[in-house]
């Protein structure tokens, strides 16, 4: 599909509304978004679907422990690395152009990976669709911002994320249901049919945007923002097995740290920035962007509990914990596809900070959970969970891209991705080591009176644990057994607390300092912005 002429706007006017009504783009605009959140659903589930694979994989590709981590987190180290840097191709090469690469990238990769028939080759495969990952992402939420004027993109952006939390869900339950009935490699294979409609649908209704004026393009920022984030994200990735004091992961902390400080040099420097670090001095951006990172901190901290807590507490299949954990999912979609009513009545600050609150309030009641919470409990807390993360997600992630130019939505896009990823992996990686530190220590007396050989595991992990429970006699093995759920629902509920604690200095910040609106929303309600759009402090807007 040809060029719009409305992505030339002049990066300090708007498009004419009635011209822009009169458009291709804006009258196909909703087949636009559900071609987009197709793209959106297969990348989310890709983050999490393996989850449930693994333990077929090690017996099938006869993977040591190390190489199925490998399998896990290459794909996130190269779709984090790459989002900064394929958000900018994006916004100069044309964004549904870089969304059509991407998924024949990962299209391909996923086929490919399918049938490896090694481990070596899986892990090529998984970092191949770490790449289309990273094009595809920031370019659905940049054609977004293009298409969809501003009275209707807080409900578009909510359906956005709706949907890229529903992939996230749906990853375990997917996977369960096809291992199941096919092979491994089905769990990848499933991706081929769904990038294929999103191929068709994207060269019928994606219109293709770019930024009219890029300037030069900046190798070193792009070297120095993959390093930096990499490096990161691999230390992050590395510290629950290796420890957080270990050489190697402390190594690519201060990598990461002299490689970000050095991108920051740069980008403040050169006169054709990658990243436009002013981005930052606006509280909208900059909250935004951290509200964000908080929110999935706590999410990716939570489910990786949560999967566990389902499966080895209450000794739900994977399948069986997967139908248990969806309505976290649907409740999200639904929740952040009405969460623009909220931020047109309050304003954005209030929701996000009010819905902080209510996600510290929701993962600390984690911890008064016991192995025999009833699912009915877990049920009606997972649904407040998804309300909360989603009137954080939805207004965060407007107020972002609501904060950059038009002309560089594809690197504020990416901005929005990089924190989600990198905030994710961590975690993963704190609520993981303070879940497995406090596990041990309240293991330490159940384990004392076995042997060696079976203490280190029991003290390691649950699943360690009722492993070696299923070879002792049957008294002292439900023994074992019964104290390691407790061990582990006590270490899971409190390790949340740290989240909890995030979330409620998140929500002070917010609320302090965050504007309620853009300005230009005030004053010319249902207008397409293409320019930074002033603000008005908090104070000012909130009671509007």
């Amino acid at each position: 599909m040809p060029e719009s002429p409305l992505s030339r706007t002049s990066v300090n006017g708007s498009p004419p509304l009635d011209a822009y009504r009169q458009s291709a783009k804006y009258k196909r605009r909703w087949w636009t978004l559900i071609v987009l959140s197709l793209s959106l659903v297969v990348i989310g589930m890709d983050n999490t679907i393996l989850n449930v694979t693994l333990p077929t994989l090690q017996r099938e590709l006869h993977a040591s422990a190390s190489t199925l981590q490998w399998i896990v987190d290459l794909y996130v180290l190269v779709f984090a690395g790459l989002l900064l840097t394929m958000g900018t191709v994006g916004d100069r090469i044309g964004r549904a152009h870089a969304l059509r690469v991407g998924l024949v990238i990962f299209g391909a990769a996923s086929a490919a990976a399918a049938y490896s028939g090694s481990s070596s080759s899986l892990i090529a495969t998984r970092a191949t669709m770490g790449v289309g990952a990273a094009l595809i992402m920031p370019a659905t939420l940049s054609i977004i911002t293009d298409v969809f004027p501003r009275e209707e993109r807080g409900r578009a952006i909510g359906i956005w994320a709706g949907m890229a939390a529903m992939g996230i869900g749906i990853g375990p339950l997917v996977g369960g249901a096809l291992l199941e009935k096919f092979w491994w490699g089905s769990v990848f294979l499933v991706n081929v049919p769904v990038i294929a409609i999103a191929l068709v649908g994207g060269n019928l209704f994606v219109p293709n945007s770019r930024d009219p004026s890029p300037g030069a393009f900046d190798i070193p920022g792009v070297v120095l923002s993959i390093g930096a984030i990499s490096s990161f994200v691999y230390a992050v990735i590395e510290a629950p097995s290796r420890g957080w004091a270990d050489g190697l992961v402390l190594g690519g902390f201060a990598l990461a740290i002299v490689l970000g400080a050095a991108f920051a040099w740069r980008e403040l420097t050169t006169a054709s920035p990658m990243l436009d670090f002013k981005f930052f001095r606006n509280p909208r951006f900059s909250f935004g962007a951290a509200s964000i990172g908080v929110s999935f901190f706590c999410l990716f901290g939570t489910t990786f509990g949560m999967t566990q807590y389902m499966q080895f507490v209450h000794g739900y299949s994977p399948l069986g914990a997967g139908l248990r954990l969806a309505p976290v999912s649907l409740g999200m979609l639904m929740g952040s596809s009405n969460a623009h009513r909220w931020v047109t009545r309050f304003g954005t600050a209030k929701v996000v900070s009010v819905a902080l609150l209510i996600l510290a309030v929701v993962i600390s009641t984690y911890s008064l959970w016991s192995p025999d919470t009833a699912y009915w409990v877990v049920l009606v807390t997972i649904l407040f969970f998804a309300f909360g993360m989603s009137n954080i997600m939805t207004p965060s992630t407007e107020a972002v891209m609501g904060a950059v130019p038009l002309s560089k939505a594809g690197v504020g896009s990416a901005m929005n991705d990089v924190m989600r990823q990198t905030s994710g992996a961590f975690g993963i990686a704190v609520i993981g080591s303070l879940m497995n530190t406090i596990y041990s220590h309240k293991m330490a007396n159940a384990v004392a009176a076995l042997p060696n050989a079976a203490a280190g595991p029991a003290k390691d992990s649950i699943g360690g644990a009722l492993q070696v429970a299923a070879k002792l006699p049957a008294a002292q093995g439900g023994t074992l057994a019964n104290a390691a759920r407790h061990s582990f629902t006590d270490a899971f509920g409190l390790a949340l607390l740290a989240g909890a604690g995030t979330a409620i200095v998140m929500s002070a910040l917010v609320l302090r300092f965050m504007p309620a609106r853009h300005l230009g929303q005030q004053i010319t309600p249902g207008t397409q912005t293409a320019g930074s759009v002033l603000e008005q402090p908090a104070s000012v807007t909130a009671k509007r």
